[in-house]
């Protein structure tokens, strides 16, 4: 039977992050009255972001100084260290060493600071589950502030709602902001890299392609299947030679190297919740052995399948735990 004709990925970058899972790790709404200020250790592998939703501040990352006004959004993606102060000069102690109470696990309030003028915001921590989420978190720079765009008008319709929940909300306010704490995540990365000519290349550029965007797809939502240049051209619907030439161009290395390392880092996913052990993860990305398995998996990834999964175990359930509350 003839392969069915292939469709463009209507959103490419929508794809994109919904394969690449968007956790929320930790949120923060805070109320901060002048003299005030605090340091945010390094976390790497979060995206941080911060919405000041009254009054003002002053954020200080990778040695510049920006300050933030309501109604503006700001991204640090690729966790790095950072200071936000009331004004410059202010002591900010680490924000461990400040109690916050937290709630549900990952929610906190903090009020700290001074008698002066009070500041409120909303900041949090977001991962993207996925290892190959790297690949497009990489593409964002150190620091990233909305922009006023046709998409910036929807990013601003979410801070206000976010602000309001802040400023006015009852009860259940926390989990509608965490929720659209998310989407604003979402939205401020969609909108950087659609403006950004050097996000569209590699897999991701390749998405946007009518028929090897149909192809990216297709492993991407069975990474277990037994995929071959064949199949996948079919899924194409080009022939063999045509596809492995174009898909080599569009994304930067051959099809079957591409569908090996998605394979692998959608292992890595599986084996970092801790649940499924790697004879398991081997019969479900169609190994025959537990050795043919671990023997491709260390050689993608850099390290034994057997230690991801250890390392997961020790560590339990996903969190940001260096912002546990203070004892």
């Amino acid at each position: 039977m003839p392969a069915a004709p292939p469709f463009p990925v209507a959103d490419p970058l929508g794809e994109a992050l919904h394969v690449l899972r968007m956790d929320g790790v930790f949120y923060c709404r805070s109320e901060l009255t002048e003299p005030w200020g605090m340091t945010l250790p390094a976390t790497p592998g979060c995206l941080w972001f911060h919405v000041v939703t009254s009054g003002g501040c002053r954020l200080t990352a990778d040695g510049a100084d920006h300050v933030l006004r309501p109604g503006e959004l700001v991204l640090v993606p690729h966790g790095a260290g950072h200071v936000l102060r009331s004004a410059p000069g202010v002591l900010a102690p680490d924000i461990r060493s400040i109690p916050h109470p937290v709630l549900g696990g990952r929610f906190a309030l903090l009020r700290h600071g001074g008698d002066g003028p009070a500041t409120r915001m909303v900041c949090g921590a977001v991962r993207f589950g996925h290892p190959a989420a790297r690949d497009l978190v990489d593409r964002l720079p150190g620091l990233v502030r909305v922009e006023s765009s046709p998409r910036g008008d929807r990013v601003q319709d979410t801070l206000r709602l976010i602000a309001a929940e802040v400023e006015d909300g009852g009860p259940g306010s926390d989990a509608v902001i965490t929720r659209l704490a998310d989407v604003l995540v979402i939205q401020a990365v969609r909108g950087r890299l659609e403006a950004d000519d050097g996000a569209r290349t590699g897999w991701l550029g390749a998405l946007a392609d009518e028929r090897i965007g149909h192809a990216l797809a297709a492993v991407h939502r069975a990474p277990e299947r037994d995929w071959t240049v064949a199949t996948l051209a079919a899924t194409a619907a080009m022939s063999r030679s045509a596809f492995a030439a174009r898909f080599t161009e569009l994304v930067g290395e051959p099809a079957m190297t591409y569908v090996t390392r998605w394979r692998m880092n959608t292992a890595v996913d599986v084996l970092s919740g801790g649940d499924a052990t790697v004879a398991e993860v081997a019969r479900r990305f169609g190994y025959r052995s537990e050795a043919a398995f671990a023997r491709a998996f260390a050689r993608v990834v850099g390290e034994p399948a057997g230690r991801v999964r250890r390392r997961a175990a020790a560590r339990g359930p996903a969190g940001l735990e260096v912002f546990a509350e203070p004892v």
